[in-house]
């Protein structure tokens, strides 16, 4: 087989994505033929490829993805120095199966995870610019103009930020749910902007990642995305995607009382749900979403 670049061949075989191959190369973690790996190494199927002394396959493993709703509480690093509860370790045990880029221990919602390194590479690389869909609750009431604002942009330490779409899909006394599409990948940007406008998140669910819903998902449920699922990536490659939401753009209202329910998924394979961690305020929110998803398409 023709030589090809080290992260990529890491990426292909469902270790990392290759941003993400690049850090483990940096870090002194893969070797070749018993030498550190360097950025760009070319290598071939015949080289000894190694990932913490581990050997690794030289067969592309088959692609999978999956689609989970991660709870509060669980961490989406593949390792954590402090032992905290990680997703990985009730996922099937699959060779390469990571998360795709972040959801931070205090959110929950649609995560990612797959072992086709190239497909994570598209889902996080800022030249596609997939669009990623949050609900957030928040102090209420909501000011009018507020969508304006943060389609505009706000002022954060680490530059500007500015979402693609903004709507107020409910709210109580004292309350409302906020709904936005983003399609920056920084750390806690969705916590961050809402808070420097005056609306610190009290909670958060992320419900879409490009065209792929959390649907009716439970909390600790899974299931496998479908290819038609990931056609828009294919749109992404020619430079012509197009984001769609769920939602409905300037400052809209829904009605909470429009929201009936909203399906069960059978399963819960690690005992979340039936555990007491889905509270009412999730539930809504799954409602919600299904709802905007239905109103959408009439």
């Amino acid at each position: 087989m023709a030589a090809e670049r080290l992260q990529k061949r890491l990426a292909r075989a469902g270790v990392a994505s290759r941003r993400a191959a690049e850090e483990l190369i940096k870090a002194g973690r893969i070797t070749v033929n018993g030498q550190p790996a360097t950025l760009g190494q070319a290598v071939t199927e015949r080289d000894d490829i190694r990932l913490d002394g581990r050997l690794i396959e030289t067969e592309a493993a088959p692609p999978v993805t999956f689609a989970l709703y991660k709870p509060r509480g669980y961490v989406t690093t593949a390792q954590d120095e402090f032992g905290r509860k990680n997703v990985l370790q009730a996922m099937p045990d699959i060779p390469g199966l990571h998360p795709v880029g972040r959801l931070d221990r205090d959110s929950e919602g649609l995560l990612l995870l797959t072992n086709d390194g190239d497909l994570a590479n598209k889902l996080q690389h800022p030249s596609y610019g997939v669009p990623k869909t949050y609900v957030a609750k928040v102090p209420g009431p909501v000011k009018k103009g507020l969508g304006n604002i943060l389609r505009e942009g706000v002022e954060l330490e680490d530059g500007v930020v500015k979402v693609d779409d903004f709507s107020i899909v409910g709210s109580q006394p004292g309350w409302a749910l906020v709904q936005l599409v983003i399609h920056e990948g920084r750390k806690h940007v969705v916590r961050r902007l809402l808070e420097e406008v005056g609306y610190p998140v009290e909670e958060l669910v992320r419900t879409q990642v490009g065209e792929i819903r959390m649907g009716d998902l439970r909390p600790g449920n899974l299931r496998a995305v479908t290819p038609d699922e990931l056609a828009f990536l294919s749109a992404a490659d020619a430079g012509v995607f197009v984001a769609t939401s769920a939602g409905n753009s300037g400052d809209t209202r829904i009605p909470v009382a429009a929201v009936t329910g909203t399906a069960v998924v059978e399963g819960d394979a690690w005992g979340w749900a039936s555990a007491g961690v889905l509270g009412s305020w999730a539930v809504a929110v799954v409602a919600l979403a299904a709802f905007a998803v239905l109103s959408a398409r009439h």
